[in-house]
């Protein structure tokens, strides 16, 4: 049976736009998962609440985030230095904060970096303390 010749696909060139898609400007958060340091504890149920929160995240747009309550929808800043956790080599030396979300409804958060629309997941914290100390700033 003669052999088939397999066809060599082109790369695709950059994947979506952060700032707009069919050419039509987006403001709402796109999150990715690439740069997440796991420290999984198996409680499912957290991360059933945090998908529906990225997901009502995702409904909003960046200007109403930034009008939220840290506690509701919105973010508060915290400095690289307060995070307990090392950072994944993304972080460079001219960032000096992550944002910092409720992750769940309650004071458990994830934390990231916000580029442009895209809003780069580092750390969740299944366990109330785990990446900073949640007593001071």
């Amino acid at each position: 049976m003669p052999s088939k010749k397999l066809k060599k696909r082109k790369n695709i060139s950059s994947p979506i736009d952060p700032q707009s898609i069919k050419g039509k400007r987006i403001d709402y958060p796109i999150f990715c998962f690439k740069h997440l340091k796991l420290t999984f504890n198996r409680e499912y149920k957290y991360y059933y609440k945090f998908i529906e929160r990225i997901q009502k995240l995702s409904t909003l747009s960046w200007n109403q985030i930034n009008r939220e309550s840290k506690h509701g929808y919105g973010f508060e800043k915290m400095p690289l230095n307060q995070i307990r956790k090392d950072m994944p080599p993304f972080i460079t030396p001219d960032v000096q904060h992550l944002q910092v979300f409720r992750a769940t409804g309650d004071n458990r958060v994830f934390l990231g970096l916000r580029k442009e629309n895209i809003f780069h997941v580092i750390f969740m914290e299944e366990q109330f303390g785990d990446i900073y100390n949640h007593g001071s700033k």
